[in-house]
């Protein structure tokens, strides 16, 4: 009963999810490190705290990409729907708000949904199942 399918019988839209979410958490550790290039005197902490977030959140988002989704790892589809769930509801937060955020409101919930879409597919359910004769734990 394998963990982890060969590379090459990984299916495509796995593929298209993996390099999804390892764009997103490339994108999270850039505004990490501009959140630490604006760290001021008065909000130090914070600054320091969301720059540790971001950066961690999106290292953590690059993990799951290559060493969980890109080789169809049964544990990676709960961290990936878990943060594209997360994502759905920023993405909502961003809409109400003014100053042009539905432009960015679209684009976190039609990459959140378009990685649930491809991780939910039968092909891709199959593959991080690990085939068949998958046995539960309980």
């Amino acid at each position: 009963m394998p963990t982890d399918s060969p590379v090459a019988a990984v299916p495509r839209p796995l593929k298209l999810a993996a390099a999804v979410v390892a764009v997103e958490g490339l994108v999270l550790v850039v505004l990490g490190i501009a959140e630490a290039l604006t760290i001021h005197g008065s909000r130090l902490v914070l600054g320091l705290t969301t720059t540790g977030f971001f950066v961690v959140y999106g290292v953590a988002l690059v993990l799951v990409a290559f060493r969980g989704l890109w080789k169809a790892a049964r544990w990676s589809r709960g961290p990936t729907v878990f943060t594209q769930l997360i994502q759905l509801l920023v993405a909502y937060s961003f809409w109400g708000g003014g100053g042009g955020t539905k432009a960015v409101a679209v684009a976190l919930a039609v990459l959140a949904l378009a990685v649930l879409v491809c991780v939910f597919q039968k092909a891709s359910t199959e593959a991080l199942a690990g085939g068949t004769d998958d046995h539960p734990v309980l």
